[in-house]
């Protein structure tokens, strides 16, 4: 027995030591083979791979004007497993930063959580975006400091203070970025909004990686193999876009202190020529160590300035919708051109009315367009829905509508090429099925003929109508980049999208909203010497049931048009929302849209005036008084010498007259004393009443040309509602 026990436990014995050594053979096999933990240690004492950094791709605007570019910059990178024996205090001190900070940052790079990506043989980001004045002082202490090291890369400059919401920002990558892209790591930037955002991949480039040599002691020797194994960066891609700057700079002039977006396309390009959001802010408080800060207030900001309305907002378009509902009529053939439908000051049928203001009646469907009659339309889609004999049932009318309307490109994003784009809403069948359970018809839905209702829409979809109406039945998808270098933009940009109407039925509705330019309710876009055409639109933005109870009601008052007519260059939404009554699509929207539409107008003829002058011709145009501002950028862009005699600012109204000199033209400031009538006189019709109603008095017109007498002499002390009588010549 005790043979046979001493015989087992030399067994057991042998199986133990045998287990030991398996185990000691598997862990060097990991150590060795499988984990790269002794390759990385010996690598950092022998290696430093340094990153380059590529430039990142410049912007410019459609005129090659410069929008966005790089400037130096410098991060303080640290590899903590060499930074030993650093003077923390003296690091502080070179680097303007507390200690606190610094035990801060340390225990945030050695946090897995917050840096997944952390190893203390690599390169972390300490400290990121140095200026060249805080590098150069940091640069002269940096062999006190062992383990840390500058890397040299680039920020974003912005060149104007416009565009910011379309141009878009960078920041640093969340975590999110690094684990879906491993092309970033911690502390890498990254586009965070609009374009930047958009085309992240072909502006950001490829990084390089440069081998250094050390030696036992950790000092920099050279290259490694002179530089064989290095491989180059590869700059990011240049952008062109359809933007122009000197028209985006004027909308976000003309929008400064409204809630609202202008929108301008080119209808045979689908290229954004403007794209204001207000209010806005300016693009280059986001750069810098400060761009947290700044983005954390205006994330607060109740007024929104972070939201592109343009592309965001989703508002009851109103009666700028009509012109949708005319072409699905006419293509399905519920209307002809000669079709008549009475307003007896809006639709009334069944105890239902739908108000509308005064106009002559019955309207065919030119006029009705002209004086946008809320009758007219609600007749031609109650008799739509109702025809039992082209639809077996609502549900069926319902669809066919809906189809029409996406087909203008509602209902579902464009996909313009920029983040955060809204699809609005077009409702369908089952959504009014299970709103009222299966039982309606064409009177309980009638508000959405007049853009109300259901119906949402974006800024960017009303003006992409616009350039539909003009292209007389397709539309190219809107996009704001132009040109890529080296590369194709996508094909959803270039191909045509046709609508279900034929171009017949677009001829129809185009001379409708020439008449509502000429003669109807958008008469303050008819600008001489400019053939628009367009449609107002004017819709109630409720707060709510209690908003309704309560009389707060918001207007959104629009205003959608293309010129010029016969060759359409422009198509141009102009929306701004206001408190109360009175808001008038015309008025307030259309007067933005003619400023717009007068600017570019200005702009076009610079070419011909430059050709008709001669090197010995001095031309110096007579000048109405009126805005000082504006009329320094039009008289800027013809060229035409100017002695400025006023303290302008970018972005506020100066009013003032104008003298035509021998050499130049003058342009004097006249600020009336506060609550005194301005002067007015020698200002165009449009500026004067513009002027003259913001100070609270009415106006009354006798005659056309500019303002050469009025009643009230400048001066007199305003007496609110007061009516001044303004004589023409």
């Amino acid at each position: 027995m005790a043979d046979y026990n001493r015989e087992k436990r030399k067994y057991v014995i042998g199986a133990v030591a045998t287990g030991i050594v398996l185990i000691y053979i598997v862990r060097l096999f990991t150590l060795q083979i499988m984990s790269d933990d002794y390759k990385k240690n010996a690598d950092s004492n022998a290696f430093l791979k340094k990153i380059q950094y590529p430039s990142r791709g410049v912007i410019t605007d459609r005129n090659g004007k410069l929008l966005v570019y790089n400037q130096p910059s410098y991060d303080i990178m640290v590899v903590m497993n060499e930074q030993q024996g650093v003077d923390t205090l003296d690091l502080c001190a070179s680097l303007g930063i507390t200690k606190e900070y610094y035990i801060k940052r340390m225990d945030e790079i050695k946090d897995r959580h917050r840096n997944p990506g952390y190893s203390r043989y690599t390169q972390q980001l300490f400290m990121s975006q140095l200026s060249s004045e805080e590098f150069c002082v940091f640069q002269e202490k940096l062999f006190r400091f062992p383990g840390f090291y500058v890397q040299r890369r680039s920020i974003r400059q912005y060149q104007s203070p416009y565009a910011a919401l379309v141009l878009g920002d960078i920041g640093e990558v969340s975590p999110a970025d690094v684990e879906e892209d491993e092309y970033y790591q911690n502390g890498d930037f990254i586009g965070k909004q609009g374009v930047e955002r958009a085309y992240e991949k072909q502006l950001r480039g490829e990084k390089g990686i440069q081998i250094l040599l050390r030696d036992a002691r950790g000092r920099i020797k050279g290259r490694y193999m002179d530089g064989k194994l290095d491989t180059k960066t590869v700059p990011g891609k240049n952008l062109t876009l359809g933007l122009d700057l000197e028209l985006q700079a004027l909308g976000e002039r003309l929008m400064e202190g409204k809630l609202g977006s202008i929108v301008a396309i080119e209808p045979s390009t689908g290229e954004v020529l403007c794209m204001v959001s207000s209010p806005t802010y300016d693009p280059r408080m986001m750069v810098g160590r400060q761009r947290g800060k700044n983005h954390l207030a205006l994330s607060r900001n109740p007024l929104k300035p972070l939201l592109n309305r343009s592309i965001m907002g989703q508002y009851p378009p109103g009666s700028t919708f009509k012109t949708t509902q005319a072409l699905t009529f006419l293509q399905e053939g519920i209307i002809t051109p000669e079709t008549a439908y009475p307003c007896y000051h809006g639709f009334i049928y069944r105890g239902l009315k739908v108000g509308c203001h005064g106009h002559a009646a019955p309207a065919k469907l030119v006029p009705a367009i002209g004086t946008s009659c809320n009758a007219y339309f609600c007749w031609g889609l109650y008799y739509m829905f109702g025809n039992r004999t082209k639809y077996k049932n609502v549900q069926e009318a319902m669809t066919v509508w809906k189809d029409y309307m996406v087909s203008m490109g509602f209902g579902y994003k464009l996909g313009i090429d920029l983040p955060g784009e809204k699809r609005g809403l077009i409702p369908n069948a089952p959504f009014y099925d299970k709103a009222y359970r299966g039982s309606w018809n064409g009177l309980t839905v009638i508000s959405i003929s007049i853009g109300q209702g259901e119906v949402n829409a974006t800024p960017l979809q009303i003006a992409n109508l616009g350039a539909t109406i003009a292209n007389r039945g397709y539309f190219i998808t809107p996009h704001v980049v132009k040109q890529i270098q080296d590369e194709q933009i996508d094909t959803l940009y270039t191909r045509r999208r046709y609508t279900m109407v034929e171009a017949r039925h677009y001829e129809t509705v185009a001379q409708g909203m020439r008449r509502a330019v000429l003669a109807g309710t958008c008469r303050k876009a008819n600008i001489p010497g400019i053939e628009v055409c367009g449609k107002t639109g004017t819709a109630q933005i409720s707060q709510g049931a209690a908003g309704y109870k309560s009389g707060r009601v918001n207007y959104l008052v629009s205003f959608c048009g293309y010129f010029p007519s016969e060759a359409p260059k422009y198509s141009c939404i102009v929306s701004i929302q206001k408190p109360g009554l009175p808001a008038s699509g015309g008025l307030m929207a259309g007067s933005v849209f003619g400023k717009i539409a007068e600017r570019v107008y200005a702009k076009d003829l610079r070419f011909d005036i430059r050709s008709a002058i001669d090197s010995t011709t001095n031309v110096i145009p007579p000048v109405k008084a009126g805005e000082m501002n504006e009329a320094l950028l039009v008289l800027n862009d013809l060229k035409v010498p100017v002695q400025k005699q006023f303290s302008g600012q970018k972005k506020k109204e100066q009013w003032g007259h104008t003298q035509a000199a021998p050499s130049a033209v003058i342009l004097q400031d006249q600020e009336p004393a506060s609550g005194t009538v301005p002067s007015v006189v020698g200002m165009g019709a449009k500026d004067a009443v513009y002027l003259l109603e913001s100070k609270g008095l009415k106006v009354r017109l006798n005659g056309v040309g500019r303002v050469r007498n009025q009643s009230i002499a400048s001066g007199s002390r305003i007496v609110k509602g007061q009516t001044i009588a303004l004589t023409l010549r």
